[in-house]
């Protein structure tokens, strides 16, 4: 038996080797970049004609492939660019930088100038979204403003909890299970004015793509989707302003060589102003935000880069000085690029992310400040070992500060008394490795391993409890309340309170049917050590994170997606159709009435549960002519169980299984662009959603001359059908102009018929007639706006 699998394990290694050196090939490597600015293109098509294969290049431009000697036709080709054809004799290795054009004419070799979004067909990744910040410009606007979050919006799989909610939810998903990265830095909240706008300003990013599964290796933390951004280097060549001006917010944005061809700066920053107006009318109501994006670039040599970028935003919410919400990120990235040859590819980041979020209740005298902050260390390669098989291995190592409050007094008149919550510390590091290798002409799969190690960290005390156990339930009244602990332990600092780690494997496959159509399958594994103690039908909203502990325990999904990808009508037309399904172990649950506020023993109030998603999503898109957009619709549901922990205990909702309060059954969204003439072009959006889940009360008894509600199962309600349509007509008076000053009108309408969509419903006793009646919250009605956005 031993010899016979040391003959597998020998013929497995010999298939490997046979594949890998069967014949000397030569390698083609280099940069794809913009040629007005110099800017490198993330995605852009390398594909070598003669063979019918290629390759794309990978964040920072980089692409390598490699091929037998011989003369090959070798065709560049990136959305929104013309595509570029050169004709490449191979006999040894050759580094071939590229710059691509927009304008045709500044071409001397072959251009196709048709360059079509088509779906990915060859390739096994899967339930992928990826944009250009030119795509996203292109997209109709609301309030004036190109808006990343809003793009992903209308993508299948992707909701929101509605007007006035922060996050997004992909695949029936929490908003913390959301790994969100700007230039491989964690923000923790992506959206400012409570969902209305995004942290991330348009005219600074440069790509952006949403992993909804199928996430590769290399990305760990999160369960359900992963958005990557990354933004623009700054132009290398010239110097240049973008900006615009609104109703509500204005922005800058500034860009040029610190070194011709070399180095490159950028800067930007926005502000809201809409709460100016409200002081004008003795309103002493606020809201804003701003932010600042910056990023330096510099190339030491051809085999050598460095970037430092940064964001830094912050908002504000006041009513009558009486209620005050400020939240932020701020996040720094040192990076190094370097080509250790023309297969292997490396880079290593430092980086250093901080998200802060304060309340302060002035009608009893209390400020509440916390917040996290994480140090990262990356070191990512990625090697192109052929033109059929390719490696992407490396490590993180991330160290968590979490600040679980700090309470302190607003006043001399106030009664509450300064306090601090116990810090809690935390560190994660993780190895992996990915692999992707085309089998046949037809068959490619993906595989990889993430092994991810977490460590809950002292100094702190935690205590103890009875059957360890720091929820009880009382058997006579039948609900879950806080158990009395029976002691403490103290843990030292850097001692270990709790440790966990987990295998979370990854793999894809992609059968190419023919040219036009693939279908591909896609199974993986996530854990994630962090969690969003939250509970927004509080009086006060809450948002504070958490690490997993000896009570916590880390959230575990399993995700299997099933699609069909097609191109027809000369790549016209796209169309996509994914089915998945995924389950979560360890989903947070709070008992009824969770008090979350300045609670020093979370574990009190949390249960661990389980979770489960499943639908089907289809998205149709229109590539090409004057008209163009698409057309999503997920069919989905989610669902959340939490049963007792033993016989005779009830559970959350008797144990039986409920909605989400992110469930959405039905959701659809269309999008459309129509370029009228070089002038005026016009966009819609409409978006229908299921209501949101709620819990209504089914009946009341009277005590004393009070109505007392009776409320049923958990989210067994829904808030009414959420729908609205925006439109937006885009005016350029000099369409021609490509130099100096060049400027635009936006002018739009956010719900365009006035649709009071349902934010949140209560039901209380009349005072004055003491019938019981429900009230219905609408935060937005139609919002009219117009915008001029320049650059020069």
């Amino acid at each position: 038996m031993i010899l016979q699998k040391k003959g597998y394990l020998t013929m497995l290694l010999l298939l490997i080797f046979s594949t890998v050196f069967a014949q000397e090939k030569f390698t083609l490597s280099g940069t794809i970049a913009d040629d007005s600015s110099n800017e490198t293109l993330i995605g852009a098509s390398v594909y070598i004609k003669e063979l019918q294969k290629g390759v794309t290049t990978n964040e920072y431009g980089f692409y390598s492939i490699s091929l037998p000697a011989g003369t090959y036709t070798v065709q560049i080709s990136y959305v929104s660019f013309a595509t570029k054809e050169e004709t490449i004799e191979l006999k040894s290795n050759v580094r071939k930088n590229v710059n691509l054009s927009t304008n045709s004419e500044e071409l001397q070799e072959v251009v196709i100038s048709d360059n079509r979004k088509r779906a990915e067909i060859r390739r096994p990744e899967m339930s992928v979204n990826r944009m250009t910040a030119e795509e996203i410009k292109k997209m109709p606007v609301v309030m004036g403003e190109v808006d990343v979050l809003k793009s992903i919006l209308q993508l299948p799989g992707v909701t929101n909890a509605g007007e006035g909610s922060s996050g997004f939810n992909v695949r029936g998903g929490s908003a913390d299970q959301n790994l969100i990265l700007l230039d491989e830095a964690t923000i923790f909240n992506s959206s400012h004015l409570f969902g209305f706008f995004s942290v991330f300003n348009a005219d600074a990013i440069k790509d952006m793509k949403l992993y909804k599964g199928g996430i590769p290796a290399r990305y760990g933390g999160r369960l359900s989707s992963v958005l990557d951004i990354y933004q623009k280097e700054g132009n290398k060549k010239e110097y240049h302003m973008t900006g615009g001006i609104g109703a509500i917010s204005s922005r800058i944005l500034a860009e040029g060589p610190i070194v011709k061809d070399r180095g490159s700066f950028l800067i930007g920053g926005r502000a809201s102003y809409a709460h100016l107006f409200l002081k004008l009318a003795n309103n002493d109501n606020s809201a804003y935000f701003y932010d600042l994006n910056t990023k330096l670039s510099y190339k030491l040599n051809d085999n050598n880069n460095i970037y430092l970028s940064g964001y830094f935003g912050r908002d504000l919410f006041d009513i009558s000085n009486s209620f005050t919400n400020v939240y932020g990120n701020a996040v720094l990235n040192l990076r190094w690029n370097h080509l250790f040859n023309d297969r292997l590819f490396s880079n290593m980041s430092m980086i250093y992310s901080d998200y802060y979020y304060g309340l302060e209740l002035g009608f009893i005298g209390l400020k509440w400040d916390s917040g996290i902050k994480n140090y990262n260390f990356k070191y990512d390669l990625k090697h192109y070992l052929t033109d059929k098989f390719k490696l992407n291995y490396g490590l993180n190592a991330i160290y968590y500060d979490f600040n679980p409050g700090t309470v302190s007094p607003t006043g001399k008149d106030s009664a509450i008394n300064h306090d601090q919550l116990e810090k809690k510390y935390a560190f994660e590091p993780a190895l992996y490795i990915d692999a992707e290798h085309q089998l046949t002409e037809n068959l490619t799969v993906s595989y990889g391993l993430r092994y991810s190690m977490f460590y809950r960290l002292g100094s702190q005390n935690m205590n103890t409890y009875a059957n360890n156990q720091p929820v009880a339930f009382d058997d006579e009244l039948k609900i879950y309340e806080k158990a009395t602990p029976t002691g403490t332990q103290h843990y030292g600092s850097g001692k270990t309170i709790a440790d966990f780690n987990n295998l979370e494997p990854r793999v894809g496959v992609a059968y190419r049917l023919d040219d036009s159509q693939s279908v591909k399958a896609s199974y993986n594994r996530m854990a994630q050590y962090l969690h969003l103690i939250t509970n927004t039908s509080s009086p006060t909203p809450l948002d504070v994170w958490a690490p997993s502990d000896n009570f916590i325990k880390p959230e575990l999904l399993d995700q299997v997606a099933v699609g069909y990808f097609k191109n027809f009508k000369d790549d016209n037309y796209t169309l996509e159709v994914e089915t998945f399904y995924k389950k979560v172990k360890n989903k947070i649950d709070y008992i009824d009435g969770a008090d979350l506020i300045a609670n020093k023993a979370i574990e009190q109030v949390v249960l661990n549960g389980r979770a489960r998603s499943y639908g089907l999503e289809v998205l149709l898109r229109k590539n090409t002519g004057k008209f163009t957009g698409w057309l999503s619709y997920t069919l989905s549901r989610t669902e959340q169980q939490t049963p007792g922990r033993a016989p005779g205990e009830t559970g959350i909702n008797n144990g039986n299984w409920y909605r989400a309060g992110y469930d959405k059954l039905h959701n659809i969204s269309i999008t459309g662009a129509y370029q009228h003439t070089e002038k005026w072009s016009f966009g819609a959006i409409f978006a229908l959603q299921s209501g949101q889940p709620a819990t209504f009360p089914e009946g009341y008894y009277q005590y004393g001359d009070v109505n007392v509600p009776v409320y049923g199962d958990r989210n067994g309600d829904r808030l009414p059908m959420y729908h609205h349509l925006d439109v937006s007509a885009t005016y350029t008076p000099k369409p021609d102009k490509k130099k100096g000053w060049q400027g635009e009108w936006v002018f739009s309408i956010y719900n365009l018929y006035n649709r009071q969509n349902t934010a949140s419903m209560t039901f209380r006793q009349n005072d004055k007639t003491g019938a019981n009646e429900a009230s219905r919250l609408s935060i937005f009605g139609m919002i009219p706006s117009v915008t001029y956005n320049f650059k020069f």
